[in-house]
């Protein structure tokens, strides 16, 4: 067993300013590949996502996480303020709602959503046919995923309401409707500055989700100048939402058309989670590496 000499504490303001020009370099190494001017004067700067990220409040499982998902990137590239009212689609066990809740602040509002857990007795969901993809037969040649029973386990809104005892997350709301549907009625008609819809886009296309649907839904909520961000798992060109169930990826260019169908201006992608190396030919790459990862920003006129 090896031991280590014992260290006098290191005081807290010394690790603080570390944080903030941890961050500081971190966003500088990987800046967006073009950035959008934000309709905020009070935009969060970089010290103020250290500081957020460096809240005692969020927990161990959540900072492991950023490691791979570079919360300070993601946020300044989003160009959050306090006061903002936003949307987070698909919020899972809720990192990004948490993360968005401490940005706008107590005078904000961040909204998670989640889907209506599936009724139990019903009959299973028919497999849906593989769409968007250059190459059908190809597609319909790739073998189903395995059936596998859905462990048991605390559901999106429960994790919301979790977070949400933390005084910094305590303007998290859960909302639970279904993908076509996803907007509350009291912020269905422009009310919402942001949405952000994180790694789950392509689960749209296996689920059978009217992605039309979703997205103009997802339009009207915005404000005129609101923020749209999506980030996903890069597919291969051609392959479009195809291999959404199997891989779990979808193509970049065929969210963007997707996406502008709805109305939307492509205002600003950005680099940080790319992987050039990644062969993009299995959920998980072979050799191990990070997926290549996309992050796009639009606008709504």
């Amino acid at each position: 067993m090896l031991t280590h000499p014992v260290r006098a504490p290191i005081p807290a303001r010394r690790v603080l300013h570390a944080l903030v020009a941890a961050a500081a370099l971190s966003l500088c190494a990987c800046a967006p590949l073009a950035t959008a001017p934000s309709t905020h004067a009070n935009t969060l700067s970089t010290q103020q996502i250290a500081l957020l990220l460096a809240s005692p409040e969020r927990s161990a499982a959540d900072r492991n996480n950023d490691l791979r998902r570079k919360p300070a990137q993601m946020l300044a590239f989003m160009g959050l303020a306090p006061g903002m009212q936003v949307l987070d689609l698909s919020t899972g066990g809720g990192y990004t709602t948490e993360l968005l809740a401490r940005a706008v602040g107590p005078t904000g509002k961040a909204y998670g959503q989640s889907a209506p857990p599936r009724d139990p007795n019903s009959a299973p969901r028919a497999p849906v046919a593989p769409e968007g993809n250059a190459n059908p037969n190809a597609a319909a040649a790739m073998p189903a995923p395995p059936a596998v029973p859905t462990p048991v386990r605390r559901s999106s809104a429960q994790a919301l309401a979790e977070r949400a005892k933390n005084p910094g997350a305590a303007n998290i709301v859960s909302v639970v409707r279904s993908f076509d549907d996803p907007v509350p009625p009291e912020l269905a008609q422009a009310r919402l500055d942001l949405v952000s819809f994180m790694f789950n886009y392509h689960d749209m296309g296996h689920m059978g989700v009217d992605r039309a649907k979703l997205n103009a839904a997802v339009f009207a909520a915005l404000k005129s100048g609101g923020i749209y961000v999506i980030a996903d798992h890069a597919g291969r060109p051609g392959t479009g939402i195809s291999e959404a169930g199997t891989l779990h990826r979808v193509e970049e260019a065929f969210v963007r058309q997707e996406v502008m169908a709805a109305g939307f201006k492509l205002a600003a992608q950005a680099d940080f989670l790319r992987n050039p190396n990644d062969p993009r030919d299995k959920n998980t790459p072979e050799p191990a590496q990070p997926k290549d990862e996309f992050v796009l920003k639009f606008v709504k006129p």
